[in-house]
């Protein structure tokens, strides 16, 4: 839960990334998310697993909230230029 929050305090000084980090959560969010427990619009455990293992290519990696940063501010590009 702390790589959550350590991405919320990076996110929180770039209001310019909001409406795309919650675009991002939603479209990442399983289908009735609702209706469990943690009654967050968060991803599998396990695709979360899958993406940060391909990303940082170790076993147990530690992501990085300078890198959700990095990955928003491509994606908000991204969309921008579409």
């Amino acid at each position: 839960m702390s790589f959550w929050i350590e991405t919320a305090k990076a996110l929180a000084g770039r209001p310019g990334l909001w409406a795309t980090a919650g675009t991002q959560l939603f479209a990442l969010a399983p289908n009735d998310w609702w209706r469990s427990a943690p009654f967050l619009p968060l991803p599998e455990p396990s695709y979360f697993a899958f993406r940060v293992q391909t990303a940082y290519g170790n076993e147990e990696p530690v992501p990085k909230a300078d890198d959700v940063i990095t990955y928003l501010a491509w994606v908000k590009d991204w969309n921008h230029r579409s």
